[in-house]
């Protein structure tokens, strides 16, 4: 496993993680439901999310870290240096995520294989390419034939008119438009040539 980077305000990341010894995190659809439930409650008033995708036994976030005076801790009334540990809240995403499931299931031991990796997002050209192979994971796995059929992905929801918190206007700014959105996913198929050196960790 890589050397863990901090996780600093202002920067963007790709966040991932899977099950121990890839086991199946999510065994029915409500589980992933339940995922990002918990997601919004410990992690999305600190960061802010451009895409996603929960696969059966992992999970991909691109997302950028708010800046330092939003990631003051809300509960604190004076003035305060006191910045909330993102590395912390995800561990309580993850734990508060495998305690139910163990529950549900009558499992015992560790769910995930360890806490969230990540890698800076230092280029437009790895923001880009990213989007598009969080959404395409799905395909890229086998798990079906058109990943744009995957129902626990931000790909429909950032094309879609409903309430989210998704970065979804800034998204399609990015790639100039929903039409252009869609052109880039669909004429990119597989082709993770520029971003492969930065992703290959993850694939382990």
């Amino acid at each position: 496993m890589q050397k863990m980077i901090s996780l600093e305000p202002g920067k963007y990341y790709h966040l991932y993680t899977r099950g121990n010894n890839k086991e199946t995190l999510f065994r029915h659809p409500d589980n992933y439901a339940y995922f990002l439930q918990l997601y919004r409650k410990y992690i999305v008033p600190y960061v802010d999310t451009f895409a996603y995708c929960l696969l059966p036994n992992h999970v991909h976030f691109l997302v950028q870290l708010k800046e330092e005076e939003a990631m003051k801790p809300q509960w604190l009334t004076e003035d305060t240096t006191k910045l909330v540990s993102i590395e912390r809240q995800l561990a309580h995403l993850l734990n508060a995520y495998a305690k139910t499931i163990n529950k549900r299931y009558n499992r015992l031991g560790r769910l995930f294989q360890h806490r969230f990796g990540r890698k800076e997002v230092t280029s437009d050209a790895y923001f880009t390419r990213l989007i598009y192979y969080i959404h395409f994971n799905p395909q890229h796995h086998g798990l079906l034939a058109d990943f744009s059929d995957w129902p626990y992905s931000s790909y429909h929801s950032i094309l879609s008119k409903s309430k989210t918190t998704l970065q979804r206007e800034e998204v399609l700014a990015w790639f100039g438009g929903s039409d252009e959105y869609r052109q880039f996913h669909e004429e990119n198929a597989a082709d993770f040539t520029a971003i492969t050196p930065l992703i290959e960790q993850d694939e382990q």
